[in-house]
């Protein structure tokens, strides 16, 4: 069996979406398509395509002889991706905490002891963690599609979540919320994993709602 390397194509998309999670290319920031092939040092056909497979996931938008820009933040993007998040994520990781093995615990329980210290040494870069965190509440052997729509919604989610985490005090409070949820995935307490997750995504939904707008 032959493990294929990454194309040109995906190693451009992996670098382009993390300067755009994490806000290096802030939102309605233009896309210089030769300037960035030229940083890359690839040519416009795979950086075209990982540019397109941006805007799939709605992190960049494309306009008639304008290019890509970077998809700015709207109350009602926030508004769509938080409500379809209370759709799926609550009872997925309800579900979840039930079939998970010992790996899947200890993956868990790693992701939020990563979180935590980053969150402790540098709060600013700690969205990632926060994504692998939630992430790892849903992984789920019977139900890989629903984790994999999770992911996706988490990927346009997560510069709203940095938003979100930016005024004093949301770090603490969202790590004493997470450490409560993970309690109760590891007792497999699915109802109480549902409710906790529920007010955990709510009160997130809730205060970028006026965030967003102002």
């Amino acid at each position: 069996m032959v493990i294929a390397a990454k194309t040109l194509s995906e190693q451009a998309f992996e670098i382009i979406r993390e300067r755009i999670l994490s806000t290096e290319l802030a939102p309605m920031t233009p896309i210089r398509q030769d300037a960035l092939a030229d940083e890359l040092g690839i040519s416009k056909i795979p950086l075209r395509e990982a540019l397109t497979r941006l805007e799939q996931q709605g992190l960049l938008s494309s306009h008639p002889n304008r290019g890509f820009t970077v998809s700015a933040l709207t109350p009602e993007e926030a508004e769509d991706v938080f409500c379809l998040r209370l759709k799926l994520e609550p009872e997925a990781a309800g579900a979840a905490c039930l079939v998970a093995d010992d790996a899947r615990r200890d993956t868990a329980i790693s992701a939020l002891s990563g979180l935590e210290a980053m969150l402790r040494d540098d709060p600013v870069n700690a969205v990632r963690y926060n994504r692998n965190f939630h992430l790892a509440l849903v992984q789920n052997p019977l139900r890989k599609q629903t984790a994999h729509m999770v992911e996706r919604l988490h990927l346009v989610a997560e510069r709203y979540v940095r938003k979100h985490l930016e005024p004093a005090g949301r770090n603490e409070r969202a790590d004493r919320e997470h450490r409560d949820i993970l309690n109760a995935w590891l007792a497999r307490d699915a109802a109480t994993v549902e409710a906790k997750l529920t007010m955990h995504l709510q009160t997130t939904l809730d205060e970028l709602r006026e965030e967003v707008a102002r």
